[in-house]
């Protein structure tokens, strides 16, 4: 039997969404580890189901002008 680890069902998700999908477990804290080295923020390694889900019920981030014109801000 082969382990679940080893199956190409893990997906790496960080503050910006779903950075990798369709992984090993290996690969993914490959890619983990990378983006830490980056800095990003939030880093996770889940299941590729798991991020389906998830990024599929995250609202777009978007950019609205400050109604004082000094610059953006995110909302979520």
């Amino acid at each position: 039997m082969m382990s679940e680890l080893a199956e190409q069902q893990w997906a790496v998700l960080s503050e910006r969404g779903a950075e990798a999908t369709g992984l090993t477990y290996t690969q993914a804290a490959e890619r983990m580890r990378a983006l830490v080295r980056e800095k990003v923020s939030g880093v996770s390694v889940i299941t590729d189901d798991a991020a389906r889900r998830v990024t599929h019920n995250v609202k777009p981030r978007t950019r609205q002008q400050n109604p004082n014109g000094a610059g953006n801000k995110v909302k979520r």
